[in-house]
C-alpha cells in the first residue's frame, strides 16, 4: 500500500499496457519526459535546486538553492488573468444561460477551472471530462493535467477520443481507475474481444468506458461502476486545455507545450539571483571579534577551564585566542545588493518577456503606484494580444464541455431545449476599462446608434429574445416614471396657484 500514498501520480505501466493491448498508440511517452521536466520547474525541484558540491578538503555537502518559484508565479499569473468568478458562458438560449450559470455555480467549476488552466499552462495540457452518477442522475466534471490526459484519437483539428487515469480507493485499497471516453454506441467492451480504437467510429454518441485495477495491476470490478456508459451527447464529453503555443517538442503530438517551455533559462537567472542577494545578505552580516579577557570561565567535567560562549548568536560572535588587545573588534563588509538587485530585475524582464506578460510585467521598480486598465492596454500590447490568443484557444474548451454537459443531462431526464451558439465572456477588466466601455454604450444607447437590446445583450449575457423583451419593459417603467413625474408636478404647481 505505500504506492498509494505516493507524492506524485503518473499513469502506470499496468494501464499502459492495458491501453496497448486494445491497439491504441500511447502519445504520452514521447512527450512524458518533457512534461516530467516542467512539473520540477514549478514545483522549484530536480538538479538545479538541490545539488552536491565540495569544500576546499574534498568533503562532499548537501547544497539548496533558494527560489521564488517563477514558473508557477508565470502558471498563476496566466490563471488569474484569464479565469476568474466573473467569466461568463452565454448560450443562445435563455433557458439554457440560466441552467448552465446554476449548474457551474453549484459545481463550482470555475474556482477548480482555474487550478486545472494553472496546471495545464505549466505542464502544457490540462483536461476537463464528464463523470455520470447515473443512479443519483447527475453529472459533474472532473479536472485533469497532464500526467493523468492520454489521447487516443487525435488529428490536426484535435482530440476526438482521449482515456483519463487517476488514483481511487474502494475499500481502503487503492485503485488505479481507467476512463475512455469513445465515439459509438457499444454495450460490452473488453480487451479480449479484439476490440479497434476505430471500429465504432461514426456510431451514435459518446460512451464512456470504465476499468479499474488494483495495486498489482489485476483488474477489479468495484461496486457502483458502470462498465460502459451511455452519455447520450453528439459532443465529445471531454475537453483538453492547452496554451495558445505550438507544440516544438514533439511533431504532431496532442499535447500541448509548457508557456515556459522557452523560458527555463529566464527562470534559472531570476532564482540564480535571488539566492545570491540573499546569500550576499547572509555573508554581509556583522561580525565581532572578542579578547579572550571578555569570556567568564568554568570547569568541565575533566577540570579544565573553559571559556563560556555567548551563545550560537548565528556565527556572528568569534573568541580573539591569547588576545588582550583591542578587546571588542568589528568587521562589517560592504554589500554588493545593488547590483544584484540590477540583475534580479533584469532576469525577471526577461522572464516576463519569453512567458508572454511583456518586459515590465514583473518588474518591481516604478512609480509604486496601480496602473488603470487603460494604461495598461496602452503600456504592454503584447499581454493583451496574448492573452487575446489564450481567451480563443480557451473559450473552445469551456464551451465544449459545458455542451457535453448540457447533452448528458438531458440523457437524465434534464428538460432543456436546444443551446444555440455557446459563447464565453471573459472578464477582461484587466487589459480593457470596461466601465468606461459601459459608459459609451450606454452614450451611443442615449444618441440612438445603439439599441437598449443590444447593450443588454452583450452587458448582461442575455439572449436576443429575453434582451428585447426586458429592454422594452424598461422602456414602458420609464415612460410611467415620467408620466408620473409630470402629473406630480402639474398637481404641485396647481397648488402653488391656488
Amino acid at each position: 500500500m505505500g504506492q498509494a500514498y505516493e507524492e506524485e501520480y503518473w499513469v502506470p505501466e499496468h494501464v499502459r499496457e492495458y491501453l496497448r493491448a486494445l491497439g491504441f498508440a500511447l502519445p504520452l511517452e514521447a512527450m512524458e519526459p518533457h512534461i516530467r521536466a516542467w512539473h520540477e520547474w514549478m514545483q522549484a525541484c530536480g538538479s538545479f535546486y538541490d545539488y552536491k558540491d565540495t569544500d576546499g578538503v574534498g568533503r562532499m555537502y548537501e547544497v539548496h538553492r533558494r527560489s521564488i518559484h517563477p514558473a508557477m508565479r508565470v502558471c498563476r499569473e496566466w490563471g488569474s488573468l484569464l479565469l476568474n468568478d466573473k467569466t461568463q458562458v452565454v448560450c443562445g438560449t435563455q433557458e439554457c444561460t440560466d441552467w448552465l450559470e446554476g449548474f457551474l455555480a453549484q459545481s463550482g467549476f470555475m474556482a477548480a477551472a482555474q487550478a486545472t488552466v494553472v496546471k495545464a499552462f505549466g505542464m502544457g495540457t490540462g483536461a476537463w471530462a464528464l463523470w455520470v452518477d447515473a443512479d443519483a442522475g447527475s453529472v459533474r466534471i472532473r479536472h485533469y493535467d497532464a500526467r493523468m490526459v492520454i489521447p487516443l484519437t487525435w488529428d490536426e483539428e484535435g482530440v476526438t477520443e482521449c482515456a483519463f487515469v487517476t488514483r481511487a480507493f474502494w475499500r481502503g485499497r487503492a485503485v488505479d481507475q481507467l476512463q475512455m471516453h469513445l465515439k459509438g454506441a457499444g454495450a460490452d467492451f473488453s480487451a479480449s474481444l479484439s476490440f479497434s480504437p476505430n471500429e465504432s467510429v461514426g456510431r451514435g454518441g459518446y460512451r464512456i468506458v470504465t476499468v479499474c485495477f488494483d495495486e498489482h495491476g489485476n483488474e477489479v470490478a468495484p461496486a457502483g461502476v458502470c462498465p460502459v456508459y451511455e452519455t447520450g451527447s453528439p459532443y465529445p464529453t471531454f475537453a483538453i486545455v492547452k496554451p495558445a503555443v505550438d507544440n516544438t517538442r514533439v511533431d504532431m503530438s496532442p499535447y500541448g507545450q509548457s508557456v515556459f517551455a522557452d523560458a527555463v533559462d529566464a527562470i534559472q537567472a531570476v532564482d540564480l539571483a535571488f539566492d545570491a542577494m540573499i546569500s550576499e545578505i547572509d555573508n554581509g552580516k556583522m561580525r565581532v571579534f572578542l579578547s579572550d579577557v571578555m569570556f567568564d570561565q568554568e570547569t568541565d567535567g575533566r577540570g579544565r577551564k573553559v571559556s563560556i560562549p555567548f551563545g550560537r548568536q548565528d556565527c556572528t560572535v568569534f573568541r580573539k585566542v591569547m588576545s588582550t588587545e583591542d578587546t571588542i573588534q568589528e568587521f562589517a563588509p560592504a554589500l554588493r545588493t545593488d547590483a544584484q538587485v540590477r540583475a534580479f530585475r533584469c532576469a525577471l524582464q526577461m522572464l516576463g518577456d519569453l512567458t508572454g506578460f511583456g518586459l515590465g510585467y514583473f518588474d518591481f521598480d516604478g512609480a509604486g503606484y496601480v496602473k488603470t486598465a487603460t494604461e495598461v492596454s496602452a503600456d504592454n500590447s503584447a499581454l493583451m494580444r496574448n492573452i487575446r490568443r489564450h481567451e480563443h484557444a480557451l473559450e473552445g474548451a469551456i464551451a465544449g464541455i459545458c455542451r457535453a454537459v448540457m447533452a448528458a443531462s438531458r440523457s437524465l431526464g434534464v428538460e432543456l431545449p436546444d443551446e444555440g451558439e455557446v459563447r464565453v465572456t471573459f472578464d477582461d477588466s484587466i487589459i480593457t476599462d470596461t466601465s468606461a466601455e459601459k459608459r459609451q454604450d450606454m452614450a451611443e444607447v442615449a444618441s440612438g446608434l445603439m439599441n437598449a437590446w443590444e447593450y443588454r445583450a452583450k452587458w448582461y449575457g442575455e439572449d436576443e429574445p429575453t434582451a428585447r423583451r426586458l429592454a422594452v419593459d424598461a422602456d414602458a417603467d420609464g415612460a410611467r416614471g415620467n408620466v408620473s413625474s409630470a402629473l406630480e408636478a402639474g398637481v404641485a404647481g396647481a397648488v402653488r396657484g391656488a
